[in-house]
């Protein structure tokens, strides 16, 4: 089923915010796509970090420039461009957002331009002072962030922090994530084929 009058649903991806061993960053991520899955008002993809192998950022150009020259950015910078909008699963290390997802953000600029974002975060804290971080990245990227966020506590939604388990709340709560970055991505859209 596609949106009113034949429009292509919108591809949101869903990228995972760790790339340490062990993480539970995976976890989570199908989790989040497993749910979305269910939906039929939008194509959703799992985009996992370590798949792409990003080094320390290492273009020797502005990001803002587009000038790609290294193979793994032109393959990140292909997979973020073709989608319309993001989920971020992130965790919150030393009350903040991994390196690894700070680095992958900072490779690229206009792929991530006029798109929408929402967040799932875990922590001690439920994540959200990883969140306040991405936030406030996602503006200079002009990425419009949606209100709605799914807080997952390694003490309640962890079994021992490191078995996944959520409270069956959460489902409802990124549902409306969900429909945020569906309303927000195609808003945007008038405006990234202006472009």
């Amino acid at each position: 089923m596609g949106n009113d009058m034949g429009q292509a649903r919108l591809r949101i991806g869903i990228i995972t915010g760790s790339t340490r061993p062990n993480r539970n960053n995976v976890a989570v991520a199908r989790w989040v796509y497993e749910i979305a899955e269910k939906r039929s008002d939008a194509v959703f993809e799992l985009v996992d970090m370590l798949d792409y192998n990003l080094p320390l950022l290492d273009e020797p150009l502005p990001p803002s420039l587009g000038q790609y020259s290294k193979p793994h950015t032109k393959r990140w910078a292909e997979k973020i461009g073709s989608l319309d909008a993001y989920i971020f699963v992130t965790p919150e290390y030393n009350h903040g957002i991994s390196g690894a997802l700070k680095n992958a953000l900072d490779f690229l600029f206009r792929e991530w331009n006029n798109k929408a974002a929402g967040f799932v975060s875990y922590g001690s804290a439920g994540g959200a002072r990883a969140v306040e971080q991405l936030r406030l990245v996602m503006a200079e990227l002009m990425i419009a962030d949606v209100r709605a966020q799914v807080m997952l506590s390694l003490f309640t939604d962890f079994e021992n922090m490191s078995q996944f388990k959520p409270d069956p709340r959460h489902e409802r709560e990124l549902n409306k994530l969900i429909d945020q970055v569906i309303a927000w991505g195609g808003a945007l859209k008038a405006l990234r084929e202006k472009r």
